[in-house]
């Protein structure tokens, strides 16, 4: 096996290896670092209130805020106002209604549920509002309730 008989020097690697090694050192720290900001903006507590977007929703005016809305956002909201003014019983039949007539709401109904469990325990306290629990969207509600009790 022979080899060459050229040295390779350090000034022949040119731009491109500089460049590359530039990178090598750079990407990671940029990756951890938009990493760790898009991390501190995720809502991890559930909470709409609690987001980093409620500052810009309150500052912009209701209805352009309504209609930029996403449909199982609506329907969280009107069923969580239903809960409010009549019962839990009222606000599921109307959730499972609305799944079942708008089957993309399919996904978001466990999370529905679950909101409304963690309501109806501060309006109506642990032991009544489970007394409201039905199998809608996987007992999601009874875990809300669970969620909020515990």
């Amino acid at each position: 096996m022979k080899h060459s008989t050229t040295r390779q020097t350090r000034r022949g690697r040119g731009p491109a290896h500089r460049i590359g090694r530039s990178l090598a050192f750079v990407l990671p720290v940029v990756l951890v670092l938009s990493g760790t900001l898009a991390v501190t903006r995720v809502n991890w507590s559930g909470d709409p209130s609690d987001s980093v977007l409620a500052a810009s929703e309150a500052s912009s005016s209701h209805a352009s805020a309504r209609a930029a809305r996403a449909p199982h956002e609506v329907l969280r909201d009107r069923l969580l106002t239903e809960l409010q003014e009549e019962d839990p019983g009222v606000a599921l039949t109307h959730l499972q209604q609305a799944v079942d007539e708008h089957p993309s709401l399919a996904g978001h109904c466990a999370s529905i549920a679950r909101a409304l469990g963690r309501a109806a325990v501060r309006v109506y306290g642990p032991t009544r509002a489970q007394a409201y629990a039905r199998p809608v969207c996987d007992t999601a509600f009874a875990s809300g309730v669970l969620a909020a009790h515990g």
